[in-house]
């Protein structure tokens, strides 16, 4: 009996997702084929299929392996000695992606999928609703601390979330700088979560 290399499986697989991920960016889900996506990670549809039977489940393991990556985003984030730590991580961990060309392409096939696949609405609300709890209780921390939140926990965990989500959504407009963009958007929490002043208004401005 053949022994599996776990190693060289993963390395695989990842690669097999890779390929995936760029065609579903690039085409959709409905104008993506098993055969490009083998034909761009270089192997047979036999292989694809070893890993992943239908191109259903290929789209939701694009997708799946963030999740545990988040959850253990999140746990880091609680389990830092300061809640503005533990926030700034999270928020360069939901960020870290946002220059990533595919990004535009999967989000709009990934709006699509959720429309009409329920288990794939499911994976994505759980995961949504992990990072959100996780916002709120950060937000309580720093309230706790003594930092004058701009609105109640729950609505600074809400703007963030939304923030952080429109972010995704603009990555594919021209001049898009995924730096400046993130750079501003932490701005706007230090604001939210009382870490800096509201800027003031000046004279004369509505």
């Amino acid at each position: 009996m053949r022994t599996v290399d776990p190693a060289q499986h993963a390395r695989k697989r990842a690669r097999i997702l890779h390929a995936a991920a760029e065609e579903f960016a690039a085409h959709g889900v409905d104008g993506t084929s098993t055969a490009a996506v083998c034909r761009r990670a270089g192997i047979g549809s036999g292989t694809l299929f070893h890993y992943f039977a239908t191109k259903r489940d290929l789209f939701h393991a694009v997708f799946a392996d963030d999740v545990p990556r988040n959850a253990a985003a999140c746990d880091r984030a609680l389990a830092a000695g300061r809640p503005g730590d533990g926030l700034d991580g999270l928020v360069d961990h939901l960020l870290a992606d946002l220059p990533d060309p595919l990004v535009p392409g999967l989000l709009a096939a990934a709006l699509l999928q959720a429309n009409r696949d329920e288990e794939f609405a499911r994976m994505v609300a759980a995961d949504e609703a992990r990072i959100r709890a996780t916002l709120v209780t950060l937000a309580e921390r720093l309230a706790d601390e003594g930092r004058p939140l701009a609105f109640p926990p729950a609505r600074v965990a809400g703007w963030i979330q939304r923030m952080v989500d429109s972010s995704y959504l603009s990555a594919g407009e021209d001049g898009f700088d995924a730096v400046e963009h993130a750079a501003e958007l932490r701005r706007i929490i230090d604001w939210l979560t009382g870490r800096t002043p509201a800027p003031a208004r000046e004279e004369g401005h509505m």
